[in-house]
């Protein structure tokens, strides 16, 4: 793997990006091959976007892979599809353990079989020290779940007394959430011309910048990436702030 690009303006490259590889089924379809093909194919999209997130600097990447709603695909392509993940948890944890990035899984995994469960595990366990890029995929997860999942750790403390209702403030929600100690996304990309971000990581991306492609996801590759980080660099990113008051900031 390359090493990190070194840009004039850092600020200018995202430290989080947050991506739906959305376009896999319809790749396939085109090319009158089974939508199976198509996930085989975006897999390689994913190895290409991992190494262009490093190349260029980008501290954390979060995929969603397979959200909670995808077990209502039909059963064949769901079985395929975990077969998939697991062989993927199986061939590719060695390349990001020798190019030094740290792999996460963000979800509800006590769905999936003992032998992912444990797959997970080891993949986590042997990558937890890696510094060059943090990368999160999200299995088995949905937005709404998530926060769900942190107003009930909340209320599990307020009722044991642990903590008052009144204290209750949304950082102390983000501290209960997956990702609670990494950047918020900066940047979010969906491919496959979609608009609208399905349930995906949806208390993070408030102040997200969200870029949107018609490119399916086996497409999406290192040119597409530069072009997203183009379009990200041409932003102002204001958070409440007016534009005036930004620009006076960036001229201290």
């Amino acid at each position: 793997m390359a090493k990190a690009i070194k840009h004039t303006s850092p600020s200018s490259i995202p430290r989080h990006v947050a991506i739906i590889m959305d376009g896999n089924g319809r790749w396939a379809r085109r090319r009158h091959l089974p939508r199976f093909a198509g996930h085989r194919a975006g897999l390689q999209a994913v190895r290409k976007t991992v190494r262009a997130c490093a190349e260029h600097g980008v501290e954390v990447l979060t995929l969603f892979a397979f959200s909670s709603e995808n077990w209502r695909r039909p059963k064949e392509e769901v079985g395929l599809l975990m077969n998939l993940f697991l062989t993927a948890l199986e061939r590719e944890i060695s390349k990001l353990h020798e190019n030094n990035i740290r792999l996460r899984i963000i979800g509800d995994t006590t769905a999936f079989n003992a032998e992912i469960q444990q797959r997970i595990v080891d993949a986590e366990t042997l990558t937890q020290n890696n510094t060059a890029l943090q990368l999160n995929i999200a299995a088995n997860y949905g937005g709404r779940w998530e926060i769900a999942q942190a107003c009930r750790r909340l209320a599990t403390a307020v009722q044991a007394g642990e903590l008052t209702a009144e204290a209750i403030d949304p950082e102390m929600i983000q501290q209960h959430l997956s990702l609670a100690h990494l950047p918020e996304p900066d940047l979010f990309i969906r491919s496959g011309g979609e608009q609208r971000i399905s349930n995906f990581l949806l208390w993070q991306l408030a102040y997200t910048e969200l870029y949107f492609t018609d490119l399916l996801w086996p497409e999406f590759d290192e040119k597409a990436f530069a072009a997203a980080l183009d379009s990200f660099a041409s932003r102002q990113r204001r958070f409440g702030r007016t534009g005036e008051q930004v620009e006076a900031q960036t001229q201290v």
